[in-house]
């Protein structure tokens, strides 16, 4: 063996393995210290990038179900208060039956009723005005999406061709959405001609709207004017929702009538017989045969929103789902216009609440809260005594009662289908989304921790083979740095 003095190797050797052992025991201190397998780049440079997108990916799924929890207490909110709307609604109807029975009541229990139905109303205002959740008001229109219709030209009669009537959450807002009408709705409607000799002899005509059905037999005492009005009269008192016009007079021996059904489109149809043949007309204009019956279908509005194609029902355009920008928007077409023609534009103004129930950018759902002011709701429903609103319903006279047992059934319907509708959007999105987020929220966890989560067990054990390697090293560095001294032995010798 060969003895150096200047260049101890051995040394350098055991110090050399002592400083990577440390290295590694230092390692093995941090990774049961720390309880994790990667604590820096250098650990694991391809899974702490992995791994930190999951991070970010968990933190946002976090995040998420605390949004999705807060949603469905708002809307919960909202539901809570239009359960207590419904409530009142219910009561002002019992007033509005009460009031009804105008056989029995005096004009002090109809003041009485009409003051109950006020005080009702001006709690309904109350509750729109004032159910709020934090600082955000819910039922006062202010989540609502909301629109406006403007006419392109001007019809015959002067009146309103276009009418915004709603949108969904998903409609875009819009300063203006191109309404183009390429059918226009139709009711069903036929003619019939009746001649004197034919009511003289004794006719019968039958008329069937809606499931509903009339007939009626002419006797020798009729005139042709007489026979029509007796069928009209006949047909009202039977419900059908039908109206018969003529222009005959007393004297005429002969005489033409239109039988026409009072809705649009094709849900609504009509069906004449007559025990004569040659009274209607089928659509083609032949006469029809005695006791032939034949049925006349109306026609749905048929055109495209902002170039989409639009579901037609009646007089309304709806936009279909999954459209870009007219999804859930519906306007009427109130009168026949030039087929293939601009009518207008509708201005859409989106307020629905906005939710962000994902871990990534876009992941949103939104929800409109309809106005439940008094208002706002069963607008437009047809009746006799002007009522507008449901904030004009007046119990005072028998029409009126009628009248608002009308408006708030409407009312009922509106409330009821928004709660239906929010039901459903905490139901099946909401709720089913936050079973989808804790899922994804484990299993990410789960995924994340095979990546960064230190084996203790296997730490450990690399923990202890470190620390004997070390300490090995240690008394081995000690022997080298031994090894020169034998040179003085040979010294010592000579």
């Amino acid at each position: 063996m060969s003895l150096r003095i200047n260049h101890n190797v051995e040394a350098q050797t055991a110090h050399r393995n002592l400083i990577a052992n440390d290295k590694q025991l230092g390692r093995s201190l941090e990774k049961l210290s720390s309880g994790l397998k990667v604590n820096s780049a250098a650990d694991g440079p391809a899974t702490l990038v992995i791994s930190e997108n999951m991070r970010a990916q968990i933190g946002g799924l976090t995040q998420a179900i605390d949004n999705n929890e807060a949603a469905v207490s708002l809307v919960q909110t909202a539901e809570g208060a239009m359960t207590e709307v419904n409530r009142l609604l219910i009561d002002i109807r019992q007033r509005a039956i009460h009031a009804a029975n105008e056989g029995i009541n005096d004009a002090a229990q109809l003041e009485a009723d009409q003051s109950e139905i006020e005080n009702a109303l001006a709690a309904v205002d109350r509750i729109a005005s004032n159910t709020q959740f934090g600082k955000k008001r819910l039922l006062d229109g202010s989540r609502a999406t909301n629109g406006s219709a403007q006419d392109a030209f001007v019809t015959e009669s002067g009146g309103r061709v276009l009418e915004f009537v709603s949108a969904s959450a998903a409609t875009k807002g819009s300063e203006g959405v191109d309404v183009v009408v390429n059918q226009n709705a139709e009711q069903a409607a036929t003619t019939g001609t009746l001649t004197e000799a034919q009511v003289k002899g004794g006719v019968t005509l039958a008329l069937r709207a809606d499931g509903k059905v009339v007939t009626h037999t002419t006797s020798e005492q009729d005139s042709v004017k007489s026979a029509i009005e007796a069928l009209a009269g006949a047909s009202e008192r039977a419900g059908l929702n039908i109206t018969i016009d003529h222009n005959i007079n007393i004297e005429d021996t002969e005489g033409t009538f239109e039988v026409r059904h009072k809705e649009f489109g094709s849900d609504h149809d009509i069906q004449v017989r007559s025990s004569v043949s040659g009274i209607f007309q089928k659509e083609d204009g032949s006469a029809t045969s005695a006791n032939e019956e034949v049925k006349f279908t109306g026609k749905d509005v048929q055109g495209t929103l902002n170039g989409e194609a639009a579901t037609g029902q009646g007089q309304f355009l709806t936009g279909k789902r999954g459209n870009r920008a007219t999804d859930g928007l519906v306007v009427k077409v109130n009168e026949a216009v030039p087929e293939k023609t601009l009518v207008g534009q509708v201005r859409v103004e989106q307020n629905a609440l906005t939710f962000q129930v994902g871990a990534n950018e876009g992941q949103t759902v939104s929800v409109a809260l309809l106005d439940t002011s008094t208002t706002q709701i069963a607008r437009e429903v047809q009746n006799d005594s002007g009522f507008t609103s449901l904030a004009d319903i007046d119990v005072r006279t028998d029409q009126g009662a009628q009248d608002t047992i009308r408006l708030v059934d409407r009312a009922i319907e509106e409330i009821s289908a928004n709660r239906g509708a929010l039901g459903a959007f905490q139901r099946n999105t909401l709720e089913s989304n936050l079973s989808s987020l804790r899922i994804a929220s484990e299993n990410l966890t789960a995924a994340e921790s095979t990546l960064r989560d230190a084996d203790m067990a296997q730490e450990l054990t690399n923990f202890t083979r470190n620390q004997i390697l070390t300490q090995s090293a240690t008394a081995q560095l000690a022997q080298a740095n031994a090894i020169p001294q034998n040179v003085l032995s040979l010294l010592a010798s000579q």
